[in-house]
């Protein structure tokens, strides 16, 4: 369906003569006549009657007008989300379930009126997710990148917050009906995480983490999405997969997952922004809103690349 005939169709219903519509248009009566003419052989139907004052909506056409209103709505929409230096703020997030996304869906209910995109990079390396901050394809995106020094100039990282880890089991796992777990009570359970991809961030992370507490971790298979993971683990006796603190996760009540809190220390995995040096305005609330969220205060084991200070 042409946009732009229904367009025409609006306005002129909404002016009542087509040459009002032509007029506000740039195009000649004509090309509207045209253009609706076109409409309502598509549609097969009668739009408007002529009067001798202009035009009115038949039956069909006052059916049509609040659905023609939406399209060209949305076509507006369209337009401005990918025309630079209007479009709304894109910020790139791991996924839509994802502790960045809760976070930014929390700052986005207090703030209604902002204009926000939020997206998700099929990216695993972050040297990936800088170009497209540095192209202006995203205006920020929740990736570190552990080198700091390997950042280019022009592109900053700052701390966004800390993610605690949780053990995710099902019913029968031997953990399962635990309130806490320390990191030592993990040894010797398999913890499954798959489709760790090379390069990431978060394949750093849990090098580290096996490293420092000697914890067996199977990143082994292709991840089929998370819905599988939550199949699996609901089914199973001894695996086991972590999750953060934030993260939503969803599943029936019949599998009885248990969300089991790591302490003793906690086990973070801290949060970066990357941003352009000279950021999107509209970054500036949501970077107040990721430093007020209350604090980590208890004893915690983060990776080399990280501190409460970052």
């Amino acid at each position: 369906m042409d946009t732009e005939a229904v367009r025409s169709f609006v306005r002129a219903a909404e002016l009542g003569q087509l040459q009002h519509a032509a007029d506000e248009l740039g195009v000649t009566q004509q090309a509207v006549s045209k253009r609706i003419a076109t409409l309502e052989r598509q549609l097969g139907v009668q739009l408007f009657t002529r009067t001798a004052r202009g035009v009115e909506l038949t039956l069909d056409g006052q059916a049509f007008l609040p659905h023609a209103r939406g399209i060209v709505t949305g076509a507006d929409r369209a337009v401005t989300a990918v025309t630079p230096g209007s479009r709304a703020l894109r910020v790139d997030v791991l996924g839509f379930r994802s502790a960045q996304a809760v976070v930014l869906h929390d700052y986005w209910r207090s703030h209604p009126g902002v204009h926000l995109d939020v997206v998700t990079l099929k990216a695993n390396d972050p040297r990936t997710v800088v170009t497209a901050i540095q192209a202006g394809d995203v205006d920020a995106s929740f990736r570190t990148v552990t080198d700091p020094a390997a950042l280019p100039p022009g592109v900053r990282m700052i701390h966004a917050f800390d993610s605690p880890l949780e053990l995710l089991v099902g019913p029968r796992h031997p953990l399962a009906s635990a309130r806490t777990l320390t990191p030592a009570q993990l040894r010797g359970h398999r913890i499954w995480v798959p489709g760790i991809a090379p390069r990431s961030e978060w394949a750093e992370f849990y090098d580290q983490l096996v490293t420092a507490f000697d914890l067996c971790l199977d990143g082994a298979g292709p991840h089929f999405g998370d819905e599988v993971l939550l199949d699996t683990l609901a089914e199973s006796a001894d695996v086991a997969t972590f999750v953060g603190a934030r993260d939503r996760y969803v599943w029936p009540a019949s599998y009885d997952l248990r969300r089991i809190p790591i302490v003793d220390p906690v086990l973070v995995y801290p949060l970066s922004l990357l941003l352009p040096e000279h950021a999107h305005p509209g970054l500036r609330p949501i970077i107040n809103h990721l430093r007020n969220l209350p604090p980590l205060t208890a004893k915690a084991w983060r990776p080399s690349w990280a501190s409460p200070a970052t």
